[in-house]
């Protein structure tokens, strides 16, 4: 089972169970049963059928998307979706490929999407922090990382010098008039 950390916004990250299946691209074959993150062109050619509605009815179906998705040119279809869709994940295919941090952000700020919003793929300890702050509050880790290592990530940095998703900026100098 990968290994999933929750990191709600106001709250401690802590490991959770991933209930989450993660469809692969270019994949037709009917979704089995529980909770599917699909991508995003799947919802684009099956979100009307009666097995999409029923997942969405229950709170199962999520949408993710690749790292490379043209958000803004889906915005309006991305907007009716977000109505639907329980989680929206992103991909990180090699850690290296920085794009989903424009993806959390768009997703965020411009699109309002005020639900989980996961990183997927080739997720690394290392970039656990900026992705917290452009409003990542789910990380599905990659398989070699070390989950009691990931946590402490987040304890790691007590006082903010930029204004993030989470937070503002702590003003260190309260007090100290220059």
């Amino acid at each position: 089972m990968a290994k999933l950390i929750h990191y709600q916004k106001g709250g401690v990250a802590q490991l959770a169970e991933n209930q989450w299946q993660i469809l692969p691209v270019d994949t037709q074959e009917p979704l089995g049963t529980g909770p599917y993150l699909v991508p995003f062109q799947y919802w684009l050619d099956h979100s009307g059928s009666a097995e999409i509605q029923a997942k969405y009815l229950v709170g199962e179906l999520g949408v993710w998307f690749a790292s490379d998705a043209d958000l803004t040119a889906h915005r309006d279809v991305i907007l009716a979706g977000m109505k639907f869709w329980a989680i929206i994940a992103v991909d990180f295919p090699i850690f290296r490929d920085g794009r989903g941090f424009s993806h959390a952000a768009i997703f965020r700020e411009r699109l309002g999407w005020q639900g989980e919003l996961r990183a997927i793929g080739d997720v690394l300890i290392d970039q656990l922090l900026q992705m917290a702050k452009v409003g990542f509050d789910g990380f599905l880790l990659r398989a070699d990382q070390n989950e009691a290592v990931a946590l402490e990530q987040f304890e790691i940095i007590h006082h903010r010098l930029q204004n993030d998703w989470r937070a503002s900026r702590d003003q260190l100098g309260r007090g100290h008039h220059v």
